[in-house]
């Protein structure tokens, strides 16, 4: 089956490479025209802007409308990221200049004329809304350019200056605050409407995918009034933002409510010394990077704030409110490694359920296997695992499924290499999905020369996301028989040395930790009450 994959993914690529060149090569967008470069029949458009540089008063408002220039734009290179601890750029390899003026995008064309029509999938990174950016080469959008599609990256704001919050802010908006890396994102996927169908893509084809906080952002923005009309489908890799609002020490919750990240914000504008919000404005980007801390340090994510986001989205999806697409999600076989604080002893491994998990926190241990130090760190790295990403992953399938009319297809990725022998860990299936194999995503990624059983599966990878952009199916000829999720079926596919559709393989767990998140939602309603 793996050989047959290869050759028909092969045959399909040497089909769509079989071109005289790409002629889309400048374009005038909105703000003025651009140019590209053109590569093997590929024409790639960076650091295009899609918005006006957020700096001055710009900062901590939601993307303004780009500005105008003459002449003709060189796009030949990215544009610098935006800020944020520069050992991120440096871990994956992309263009190490940050800066404020940041909202820039980048496009991928195989088209020779505007009005091809090709399905268009754009990328938003990941990071934990500290950290990302486009320029990493693993997100290099050249090999499924060369698939069909037109490829789009999209920048956004990080930490503090993409996700503050504050009373001063939420006054001036008259709406709420806090979420301006989302309407980032946004930002770009209107100027993806607007402009994409000038390099030939079709702007009624749009489908968004993204990777960790990226893939968060997709289930976000398919339950944001703000985006609605702008995605057709959605892809979410190790994403999905389905857990209550952060009030404290809750596991599982990420996103504070507009008044805890309001209370977060007036406490951190005091720490920098500022007076009020027009001092922070003058203060340097360096100076509020600096009061975060490195790394993945930092409280700022987005906000439930009644606009942007309206709230909880497992409660936004039963009452229908959300974007009814179809949907590709999933996650990986071992992604709580990346994650975990390493070897565990039962009784750590129970302390740290009894503080996040609460009174629910027996019933977990229940399933959770921790009687020696051995079991306790594989359940530490699993429950980690199936907290952040496996229940979000089925409970959004499950949600749409339910309640939409809108397929949803969920993957569990769990190719092994030499070095990850346990499973795949987070983010190591992105340079399958972008053929982009021997480049670095991340701790557990591939390292070394691509192996054949490698490239099989990034054929397959690749093979099913492009079909699920073109069609809103993964499947195709001489793939393996992808079945749509159900409530009833409850089938996923298993990307790994046999893969094929089986049943989710560690659903006790994972009910075990629905009926954990179904005691928290009535804990936080009764709060309210």
């Amino acid at each position: 089956m793996r050989k047959r994959v290869v050759a028909i993914c092969a045959a399909t690529q040497l089909f769509a490479a079989v071109t005289t060149g790409a002629q889309v090569r400048e374009v005038e967008v909105t703000g003025g025209r651009v140019s590209g470069v053109v590569t093997n029949g590929i024409a790639a458009f960076k650091g295009i802007p899609f918005a006006a540089p957020p700096v001055g008063d710009f900062r901590w408002k939601p993307p303004q409308p780009v500005n105008r220039w003459t002449g003709v734009k060189d796009a030949a290179a990215f544009a610098p990221s935006c800020p944020q601890d520069v050992s991120f750029l440096k871990l994956f390899g992309a263009p190490e200049a940050t800066g404020e003026d940041c909202l820039y995008l980048n496009v991928w064309s195989g088209a020779k004329a505007a009005g091809e029509r090709r399905p268009v999938m754009v990328w938003i990174y990941g990071g934990s809304f500290v950290g990302g950016m486009t320029g990493i080469p693993a997100y290099d959008g050249t090999r499924l350019a060369e698939m069909g599609v037109v490829l789009v990256s999209i920048a956004y704001r990080l930490g503090p200056l993409g996700f503050l919050a504050h009373p001063e802010l939420t006054k001036e908006s008259g709406k709420g605050s806090g979420n301006y890396g989302l309407q980032d994102q946004i930002a770009g996927l209107r100027w993806v409407k607007d402009n994409i169908a000038r390099f030939g893509g079709d702007p009624n084809a749009v489908t968004i995918f993204g990777e960790s906080a990226g893939g968060m952002s997709v289930s976000m923005l398919a339950a944001s009034p703000a985006a609605k009309g702008l995605f057709h489908r959605a892809i979410s890799q190790s994403g999905g933002h389905f857990g209550p609002a952060r009030v404290g020490v809750v596991a599982g919750a990420t996103s504070p409510p507009l008044s805890v990240a309001e209370s977060i914000g007036l406490a951190f504008l005091k720490r920098l010394g500022a007076a009020d919000l027009k001092s922070a404005r003058q203060l340097p980007a360096e100076k509020i990077l600096t009061a975060v801390g490195p790394g993945l340090q930092g409280a700022f994510w987005p906000v439930f704030d009644g606009d942007v986001l309206p709230g909880d989205q497992y409660e936004l999806y039963q009452a229908k409110r959300f974007a009814d697409t179809q949907v590709l999600i999933g996650s990986n076989s071992d992604e709580g490694v990346t994650f975990s604080p390493g070897a565990s002893a039962p009784d750590a491994f129970e302390r740290l359920l009894r503080t996040g998990y609460g009174a629910h926190a027996d019933k977990l241990l229940a399933v959770y296997p921790h009687a020696t130090d051995r079991e306790a760190t594989q359940s530490m790295r699993n429950l980690l695992r199936d907290t952040t990403f496996g229940w979000p992953t089925w409970a959004w399938a499950l949600l749409q499924s339910k309640h939409g009319s809108g397929k949803a297809y969920v993957y569990y990725f769990d190719h092994r290499t030499p070095i990850s022998r346990n499973g795949a860990g987070h983010a190591a299936e992105i340079p399958y999905v972008f053929r982009t194999l021997g480049t670095f995503s991340g701790p557990s990624g591939l390292i070394g020369a691509p192996q054949p059983e490698d490239r099989a599966m990034s054929d397959l990878m690749s093979s099913y996301f492009v079909n699920f952009a073109k069609t809103g199916d993964p499947n195709g000829s001489g793939l393996p028989k992808w079945p749509a999720f159900t409530e009833s079926t409850q089938m996923v596919m298993h990307l790994d040395a046999k893969s094929s559709a089986r049943p989710v393989p560690n659903i006790e767990q994972i009910k075990a930790l629905d009926a954990y998140f179904a005691w928290r939602r009535e804990e936080a309603k009764a709060r309210k009450e």
